[in-house]
């Protein structure tokens, strides 16, 4: 029986509440409020329910109940996903909220194997801590690591600032537990970097948003922890000469970068007006910035002196125009705000148009001037903010819109702007997806950008697995 609207039965509802007992659902409108906005305000949904179980026998009853009666889950994280893919009832469905917050568990920390066994609902903060104290080191880092969870950073694919180095959340999973929509379970947790018995069943799992099945657990790498870290902020003409830097420091440094982050000087001043205790360190402005750290098993004086002569090199072939080294560890910290509070800063700068592309590296400074011009062809004024990780090519081309505008007016040109943003960045050999998911916000470029072949392919499996849709109805695909 295919549920409709809101109108679930009490009677269901009852059942689904019993599954989780009386601590584990929420149905009271505060409750649920803060389950149904996406984190920037583009999307708001509405469900009858939130449930949050506590173990995976709690979650395959419920997706066992759900699938027999045609009701939608939608599996939800930390809610910090920038492309509604979290936000149930878009699509007039009878939608429940599956949290994970509940299941938040090291379940073991294997530091001989270099590995660490999580609940889904583990917050990604306390998965670095927790490596940390065991002198280890997980390396997925984001700007909403004190909130996300892992669970949610393995269904979007996460990748964040150390993806240069360590790859994204793809890379760092070496198996997972996954609820299916019949609630049967997969369960491979083992800690082996070599298996090849059969398909890579996690990969289908992984980067699927949700609408494949419930990742409830997941058996993460871990890595040594750096014995030296330094890092230091540089200030630039141009992104030629940031991509000319970026180069030079990785001939010069290998894999001791640990990340590259660029920004222009229009996202240095939102953030130093917007965000409480953050400050340029220049004495001047400059156009584009960059934020590199290094980390190494060698010491710290050797690291510290590494960073010294690629910035002197640097300077004397004037590919950089000024830099500053990091102190201190509050000092690192501050450089990393800066970077980390460009999102929240436009935010109170007005209304912003967001743009999460991938080009290859060499293409960045071509991309990023067409795309400026292309954007100020549809609304004049506009104030382009791109940011991101140069070294794996992912630029957010974010844009702020011009002073005076009004900012409903400026939201309106979003499809539009869309539209041009994307195409260039697959004309160009790129990806109008790179990190943040398709989720709603980008379904139907998705269909429009995608080969037929390759959509084809995804349907199958999306047919065969879930053969009712019940997961994340209308997300993806």
């Amino acid at each position: 029986m295919k549920q409709s609207g809101q109108a679930l039965s009490t009677e269901l509802l009852q059942q689904l509440k019993a599954v989780v007992g009386d601590n584990g659902w929420l149905d009271d409108s505060v409750d649920l409020s803060a389950y149904l906005t996406e984190w920037r305000g583009l999307f708001s949904g509405s469900t009858p329910l939130v449930l949050r179980p506590t173990d995976t026998a709690q979650v395959s009853a419920i997706l066992k109940l759900c699938n027999e009666h045609g009701v939608g889950v939608v599996p939800q994280g930390g809610n910090t996903g920038l492309a509604g893919g979290a936000i149930p009832g878009l699509n007039d469905s009878a939608e429940i909220v599956l949290s994970l917050e509940r299941m938040n568990q090291i379940v073991a920390l294997d530091a001989a194997n270099f590995t660490m066994t999580v609940q889904a609902g583990c917050v990604l903060e306390n998965l670095q801590q927790s490596a940390d104290e065991a002198d280890r080191l997980f390396p997925l880092s984001l700007a909403s690591e004190g909130s996300c969870q892992i669970g949610g950073n393995i269904s979007t694919n996460a990748g964040g600032t150390a993806v240069l180095r360590y790859g994204n959340t793809r890379d760092l999973v070496l198996g997972l537990e996954v609820v299916l929509p019949d609630g049967s379970v997969i369960s491979e947790l083992n800690g082996v970097r070599k298996d090849n018995t059969g398909y890579d069943l996690k990969q289908l799992f992984i980067g699927a948003e949700g609408t494949l099945g419930v990742v409830t657990a997941a058996t993460l790498k871990l890595f040594p922890k750096p014995l030296g870290v330094t890092t230091a902020l540089i200030g630039l003409e141009s992104m030629e000469s940031v991509v000319a830097f970026f180069g030079a420091a990785r001939n010069a440094l290998g894999d001791e970068i640990l990340a590259f982050e660029t920004f222009p000087e229009l996202a240095m001043q939102m953030v130093c007006s917007h965000i409480s205790g953050c400050r340029n360190p220049f004495d001047s402005d400059y156009p584009w910035y960059v934020l590199v750290e290094l980390a190494s098993q060698n010491a710290q004086e050797h690291v510290d002196s590494q960073l010294m002569g690629l910035l002197e090199a640097a300077l004397e072939k004037q590919q950089i125009l000024d830099g500053v080294v990091a102190q201190s560890v509050s000092q690192r910290d501050d450089f990393w705000k800066l970077r980390h509070g460009i999102s929240e800063a436009q935010k109170h700068a007005g209304g912003s148009i967001k743009h999460d592309i991938s080009v290859p590296v060499s293409r960045m400074p071509e991309f990023v001037f067409k795309a400026s011009v292309l954007a100020g062809s549809i609304v004049q004024g506009v104030r382009p903010v791109p940011f991101g990780h140069v070294g794996d090519g992912n630029i957010h081309f974010n844009l702020s819109q011009p002073e005076g505008m009004d900012k409903q007016a400026f939201l309106d040109t979003w499809e539009v702007m869309n539209e041009s943003i994307h195409g260039l960045a697959v004309e160009m050999g790129g990806s109008f997806s790179a990190e943040h998911g398709i989720g709603s916000l980008k379904r139907n470029e998705l269909a429009r950008l995608t080969s037929d072949s390759s959509l084809s392919l995804m349907r199958s499996v999306k047919a065969a697995v879930d053969p009712n849709g019940i997961m994340n109805p209308g997300k993806l695909l």
